[in-house]
């Protein structure tokens, strides 16, 4: 190129612009970290092994929970560590491992999150939603509850186009005596039971067959992990030192599938009609109805608002200590989720 028809400023300028182009070129780009990286996180697959051991954590056609647990498990990893965090499983095959001890390796490992991977199943063939674990009181446990909504925005998103319920509740709903052993003995790690769906839906469990699948609920996790760790992590408190809830008696894993469980809903509308009566013998009825299903499906999508009336009608009996144990157990129990 001649540049002698330039003006000497123009040329000056020609000239440090491509100086300015050449540095750039052979600078070397700055690394921005993504909320992943150098991230501890623990993953738990759950149950595993148990094929002989029992008979109702199985789909329509023969579906096993833990085998879907485990392939998610796994793309999970893959893709965790793609992003640059650390990933603690603990199992990589079909096998048994002890549920303290799963806790356990997320405490030793020093994870920065825990997630146990599972699916759900009730005797209502119509059912599927997601349904996110975390342990204890909400205003004591607030990381995780943090990390719940996440998952569940996430896992709503993937595999139900973003609609229908998520349920965000304590796993005292369903284990009224201590919660989850996973989450009881890692607490202080911000940690969630992740239910995606329900394999005994005969539609859904086809789907949960499918490889494919399985990864967009991987990447759904990734995508919850992500959401977690950009923001500042809320604290976690000592447990029960701000309420103490009074436990609520449920139905307890194979008994949620018993015939009487395919009430919940219709107990939950027999008990709102009840209610309207307003006399002493209708109120007691309908504290029989709500009481029922909220014991059979505690994490349902009304089991909130059976909470919620039981409270009402127990202080229109006359029993206020057992109203305020509901309004509590409202308020820390059952995450509102839009």
């Amino acid at each position: 190129m001649d540049f002698s028809d330039f003006p000497i400023l123009y040329r000056g300028l020609f000239m440090l612009g491509l100086l300015c182009m050449a540095s750039c070129a052979s600078a070397p780009r700055s690394h921005v970290p993504g909320p992943l990286e150098g991230r501890v996180i623990c993953l738990d697959p759950g149950h595993g092994g148990t094929a002989k051991t029992d008979h109702f954590r199985v789909g329509p056609t023969g579906e096993r929970e833990e085998w879907i647990n485990l392939q998610v498990g796994l793309h999970l990893k893959e893709m965790l560590e793609e992003r640059g965090a650390r990933v603690i499983m603990t199992r990589t095959e079909d096998v048994p491992v002890g549920l303290k001890e799963r806790a356990l390796l997320a405490v030793d490992g020093k994870a920065d999150a825990f997630l146990s991977l599972h699916h759900n199943a009730t005797a209502d063939p119509g059912v599927n939603f997601p349904i996110i674990y975390f342990h204890g009181n909400a205003s004591e446990n607030q990381a995780s509850v943090a990390l719940a909504k996440c998952v569940g925005k996430r896992i709503r998103e993937a595999l139900f186009n973003g609609e229908g319920p998520v349920s965000i509740v304590s796993d005292y709903t369903i284990f009224p005596g201590g919660g989850t052993a996973v989450l009881r003995h890692s607490y202080g790690i911000p940690g969630a039971i992740g239910e995606a769906s329900f394999f005994t839906c005969p539609e859904e469990e086809q789907r949960l067959k499918n490889d494919q699948y399985n990864r967009f609920e991987a990447k759904a996790y990734v995508k919850a992990l992500e959401d977690f760790f950009s923001e500042p992590t809320p604290p976690i408190g000592e447990k029960f030192s701000l309420v103490k809830v009074p436990p609520f008696p449920v139905f307890q894993e194979a008994d949620r599938k018993k015939p009487e469980a395919k009430l919940w809903r219709e107990d939950f509308e027999k008990g709102e009609h009840l209610m309207k009566e307003g006399d002493r013998a209708s109120l007691e009825k309908a504290l029989f109805h709500l009481d029922r299903s909220a014991r059979s499906f505690p994490d349902s999508p009304v089991a909130r608002k059976c909470h919620e009336h039981r409270a009402r009608v127990l202080e229109l009996l006359d029993r206020p200590d057992d109203a305020a144990g509901e309004k509590n157990r409202v308020k820390e129990f059952y995450i509102s989720f839009p």
